[in-house]
């Protein structure tokens, strides 16, 4: 069982981090980083994956070989920005399922807006990971996972980039059973909302908008 907070310290994952912290990175560079660090985070979210054993015959004998367990796991892209972690996650299990919440951080109250939702079904017997690069508030990640509760997930689990105190505090007090795994806590969140020291607002480094 993971914890509610896993930091991935690999030196590949806080290298590539480091490179996509720099302002000078181009939007080419920290798409293909973003989508390099998600392959190597998604090791550790699935980290204790149910399994079960199947008969294979290698070129030597046949044997009981471990397998992965129930229904394919759903991923969940929180857009816009948490379709760069989607990405790499996918290149590690292919066959997952893929669903999409739609929020968007109201920019006077920093609540989450909801305006688009589509997950798969029977979320109750797959595993649910959450994508989203930043974790700041935790108010969008909150409310996604409210939203995949009421769909019927039950075992939840949350992948981003980078986090802030306040936001794992946050989920801590509303979601206590849903594990975060991310690359680093950074220092604070700064007037507006934004990770600091951070790497500024992901989804506009990753598709170069403004």
């Amino acid at each position: 069982m993971l914890e509610h907070l896993t930091v991935v310290t690999h030196p590949l994952v806080q290298h590539k981090l480091t490179l996509m912290r720099d302002k000078e990175t181009s939007t080419a560079g920290f798409r293909r980083l973003l989508r390099e660090i998600s392959l190597l985070l998604a090791y550790e979210v699935t980290r204790g994956l149910e399994m079960t054993t199947t008969e294979i015959e290698t070129p030597l004998q046949k044997m009981q070989a471990p397998v992965l367990d129930g229904k394919k796991l759903a991923l969940i892209s929180i857009l816009r920005a948490g379709n760069g972690l989607l990405d790499g996650v996918l290149e590690l299990v292919p066959a997952a399922r893929v669903g999409f919440v739609g929020l968007y951080r109201d920019p006077e109250t920093l609540q989450p807006v909801q305006y688009y939702c589509k997950v798969p079904a029977e979320l109750e017997d797959r595993l649910t990971i959450l994508v989203d690069p930043m974790l700041a508030t935790g108010n969008s990640s909150v409310a996604a996972v409210d939203l995949m509760k009421e769909k019927g997930a039950k075992n939840i689990r949350f992948l981003c980039l980078l986090a802030a105190p306040e936001g794992v505090a946050r989920m801590r007090e509303a979601h206590p059973d849903v594990p975060i795994v991310t690359a680093a806590v950074d220092e604070c969140l700064n007037d507006h909302g934004y990770i600091v020291p951070g790497l500024g607002d992901a989804g506009d480094r990753m598709f170069g908008t403004k």
